[in-house]
């Protein structure tokens, strides 16, 4: 943390995809080989593809290049073309490549996918103000966990705590306007997470 309590990045040790940077690139390479833990998250927005069928082609065309992907539920939907909010169509999206399949659910918490183990954890209940960036404020707080030590996604009680600490960082971005304002200090997640 820095001195303000916001989140400094010193290195970088993951690259971070989403839907608008997918074309493949030698970069996802490079980092791969390097041993970077490549995340992704399509952050689906229809209206800047030229149409949904190109959009999920496109989103699909790097699935098996991430180890680390997280979906919401309406994603979810949207790639596996079922209503169904399950493990079932949630295991639809693995592959072999993967470490961690996330599916978040907003006011109902998370869902995670290893090739050991699965689970929930719950949400934290906030007045939430504005959803933007909360999906964000998620991702970044799991990656700042984890790019360090990925022995986390081996280990499930670990694992958990830390998607307990990003459901409380996306739950707090909900609480304020604007997702950059919004995001929380670690402290803040802590205090959330101690109160519940």
């Amino acid at each position: 943390m820095g001195p303000t309590g916001q989140g400094v990045p010193l290195r970088i040790h993951k690259l971070d995809c989403g839907a608008m940077q997918i074309s493949p690139s030698k970069g996802n390479e490079v980092a791969k080989d390097a041993g970077a833990l490549l995340s992704y998250d399509p952050n689906l927005r229809l209206p800047l593809w030229p149409s949904a069928e190109e959009a999920r082609k496109q989103i699909l065309s790097i699935w098996e290049k991430a180890d680390v992907i997280k979906v919401s539920d309406v994603e979810l939907e949207f790639l596996t073309g079922s209503p169904k909010i399950d493990d079932e169509n949630a295991l639809t999206l693995w592959n072999d490549n993967l470490k961690l399949l996330l599916v978040t659910l907003g006011e109902h918490g998370c869902r995670y996918y290893t090739k050991h183990f699965r689970g929930s954890v719950e949400a934290f209940h906030v007045k939430a103000v504005d959803t933007t960036g909360a999906g964000d404020s998620f991702v970044g707080a799991l990656l700042a966990k984890i790019v360090d030590d990925q022995s986390i996604l081996e280990d499930e009680q670990r694992l958990r705590g830390v998607l307990k600490f990003a459901n409380a960082c996306g739950a707090i971005t909900t609480t304020k306007k604007g997702a950059i304002p919004a995001l929380p200090s670690e402290s803040e997640a802590f205090t959330l997470i101690k109160g519940a």
